[in-house]
């Protein structure tokens, strides 16, 4: 398995999906998943999904600046850290922000995301 590979496709289809189709992204998540955004823990796929699709914005555009992975544990994870900016409609400056994610391979040759964990970068 590479790692990298896994990682960049995974970062592209996730945050064109986030941007493009948000509830397309429940198929990402399964019932132990977990996130944090912002601090605030949300567990299972339905929860997440809810979470994420709740949002205050319906639009976004994300611009990654950089992606760094590692292999994890015996099973064949990986942990993804990703950092960018979000930009929303309407606002001058996007947001910088960093997301970490932990990949674990499912029976069907994928990945499912076991934690995902989002923090806005304030300067």
């Amino acid at each position: 398995m590479d790692a990298d590979a896994v990682a960049r496709a995974f970062v592209e289809h996730y945050y064109r999906t986030f941007d493009t189709n948000r509830a397309g992204l429940a198929g990402l998540y399964q019932d132990n998943s977990m996130l944090s955004f912002e601090g605030a823990k949300t567990q299972g796929a339905a929860a997440i999904t809810a979470k994420l699709t709740g949002l205050p914005f319906q639009q976004c555009q994300h611009n990654i600046s950089t992606i760094d992975c590692q292999p994890s544990g015996p099973a064949g994870g990986v942990l993804v850290f990703v950092s960018g900016s979000l930009q929303l409609p309407g606002e001058q400056h996007a947001l910088k922000f960093s997301q970490m994610f932990h990949l674990i391979p499912t029976p069907q040759a994928s990945f499912y995301v076991l934690n995902d964990i989002f923090r806005l970068n304030y300067a």
